[in-house]
């Protein structure tokens, strides 16, 4: 089975690391074929091409970009396509129409994020509200990792297309690795440390993390913090020398054992103000991390109803302040929700539901 994925590039995000493990659970079961829409590959392309068979093409595809609208076509007419699979949300709208005009049986449009993710004006959204209109008519299904992302983007208009498909994490990573970064960055065993990990972009709420960790740190010599993404570096390493705490803030850049930094924190944080199913909370989850994040509808439906007094409003700094104190003087178990998290989050299961659809 030849499948097309199309994304916008190769670097390390959740819909990249999403498709990077789906496709290695299936090595060798099918032919991909991966297409990068920003015309760039990035980060993960070494990864990616451990997969067997896999053929990855840069073909920009942007807004209102009528030679490469006609380049994909040409592509889509020259290629034998089973199934063709758009991770971008409601700009999958054109190519959900140009893969039904080439006669592609099985049209998959996939949502990874429950809001807009643009600077919105009135010709974009004009633009975002017409291709919506074409992933509802020409796709054959529509999934999402979210109920948030359908009440977002359809609101009544869900039909027998429509299926959740929650992430699947493989957990054995989690269990199999003990070793943590603790000495590598300088952090006593004793040391208490919060942490984040995600890629530098508005909507991961690094400045709200920074207010909390400034504040933290100031008052507690003993509390840490390890901010690990891509960017995070480049843009908080000269503030944090500035206000003279390099000793408890560190940044890291895009790291590939996020098991190791995982394993070096006490705590994780993580104030999103919009997220699809975050891989990362999920991640934390499965080590075995207690945890205080954004209480977005996306991150409500990913845990439990009983540990929803962990979310705090995303710009609520005194919340999130009291909410890791309290688990810094008192400590929590997070050993019953690791449990759940490995079940719940199980690939076998949520890898094989994504498979049937192709």
């Amino acid at each position: 089975m030849k499948v097309l994925f199309i994304i916008n590039d190769l670097n390390s995000g959740g819909i990249e690391n999403y498709l990077l493990r789906f496709l290695k659970y299936y090595n060798k079961k099918l032919i991909p074929v991966v297409l990068c829409k920003s015309g760039n590959k990035g980060a993960l392309e070494n990864e990616y091409l451990k997969i067997e068979d896999i053929e990855i093409v840069p073909l920009r595809i942007g807004f209102l970009d009528f030679k490469g609208i006609s380049s994909f076509r040409n592509f889509m007419k020259n290629n034998n396509f089973d199934s063709v699979v758009d991770f971008t949300g409601n700009f999958a709208g054109l190519t959900m129409f140009i893969s039904y005009r080439v006669g592609i049986k099985k049209r998959i449009t996939f949502y990874r994020g429950a809001t807009n993710h643009f600077k919105e004006n009135a010709i974009r959204l004009f633009y975002n509200f017409l291709v919506n209109k074409l992933v509802l008519r020409f796709s054959t299904d529509i999934l999402s990792n979210s109920k948030a992302a359908f009440n977002y983007f359809f609101k009544n208009n869900i039909d027998n297309r429509f299926e959740v498909i929650y992430n699947g994490i493989d957990a054995d990573q989690f269990l199999n690795c003990k070793d943590d970064i603790r000495e590598e960055l300088g952090i006593p065993k004793d040391g208490f440390v919060v942490g984040h990990v995600g890629r530098l972009a508005r909507e991961k709420n690094h400045e709200t993390i920074w207010e909390v960790a400034k504040i933290l740190c100031s008052q507690h010599k003993n509390i840490y913090f390890i901010l690990c993404g891509k960017g995070v570096d480049d843009t908080y390493s000269e503030m944090i020398k500035e206000l003279k705490l390099t000793d408890q803030i560190i940044v890291l850049g895009y790291r590939r054992d996020v098991v190791k930094v995982l394993n070096s924190m006490n705590v994780f944080y993580f104030p999103s103000l919009s997220e699809g199913q975050p891989n990362a909370l999920i991640e934390a989850l499965i080590a075995g991390l207690p945890f205080v994040a954004s209480n977005i509808e996306p991150i409500k439906e990913t845990i439990p109803e009983e540990y929803q007094k962990s979310l705090v409003n995303p710009l609520d700094i005194n919340n999130a302040v009291s909410k890791i104190e309290d688990i810094y003087i008192n400590g929590v178990q997070g050993d019953n929700l690791k449990k759940w998290a490995i079940t719940k989050y199980n690939p076998e299961v949520l890898f094989l539901q994504f498979f049937k659809k192709l």
